[in-house]
């Protein structure tokens, strides 16, 4: 289950690389350009950023400044992938490579107490397939965008969004869950015509830190005990 889960998170998403492809190409940057920015920041909101905001006509400073915003989140992954995956060395460099929005999400859909097995196959499994197949067909998007067109009129932009929604809805379980999933996705909404794309996600990012801080725990509903204070049975 937990190979099939990655595998299909992998296609999905690696397709979309396509339309990564063809629009880098369109906005004007080569193919090595563009199959770089795949290989070497293999991070697709900050790619799409940066290639929008080229397009628009602003600055390179502009357009890195916000592709690094973007990323941001990735090393916050890091922080809590690095506890279960136990890698060093130059396999350290790979896991920090693959730590992206699907393996996270993936890997933490399939913890279990079982010494992370379940972790870090789903990471791996997962990390890797988008890896390969986003490099791949970022460059066949590239080199056939005289053919495709317009990557969104197959219906490939929603590829990733529909991936993330079938990994979120199973964890959706109590009334807490839902209510941060709600607060999240208004703010979202809200702010999507005031910002750049990508930072009202980021920004709704800020209701699940703010919940975190007040010490709600998602998977019970109930306040997670302090430092100091005893655990009960019903906080186990």
């Amino acid at each position: 289950m937990i190979v099939r889960d990655s595998l299909s998170v992998g296609v999905a998403v690696g397709v979309y690389g396509l339309s990564f492809g063809a629009l880098s190409t369109v906005t004007g940057l080569s193919l090595l350009q563009t199959q770089t920015l795949s290989a070497l920041m293999f991070t697709g909101a900050s790619q799409f950023a940066l290639i929008g905001i080229l397009a628009s006509g602003a600055g390179i400073a502009s357009a890195i400044a916000t592709s690094v915003l973007l990323g941001v989140r990735n090393f916050l992954y890091g922080l809590r992938v690095d506890r279960t995956l136990e890698v060093a060395g130059p396999l350290r460099l790979v896991a920090a490579q693959l730590t992206i929005d699907e393996s996270t999400a993936v890997a933490l859909g399939h913890d279990d107490p079982n010494h992370g097995r379940s972790f870090k196959l789903g990471f791996w499994t997962t990390g890797l397939t988008v890896y390969v197949l986003w490099n791949l067909f970022t460059f066949i998007g590239a080199i056939a965008v005289s053919t495709i067109g317009d990557p969104r009129s197959l219906g490939l932009d929603a590829a990733i969004p529909a991936s993330f929604l079938a990994l979120l809805w199973p964890r959706l379980t109590r009334g807490s869950a839902w209510a941060l999933a709600a607060a999240s996705a208004a703010i979202a909404l809200m702010l999507t015509p005031a910002l750049t794309p990508g930072l009202p996600v980021l920004t709704a990012g800020l209701v699940g830190v703010i919940a975190a801080a007040l010490g709600v725990d998602l998977a019970t509903s109930t306040p997670l005990p302090t430092p100091d204070e005893p655990e009960t049975e019903t906080s186990r």
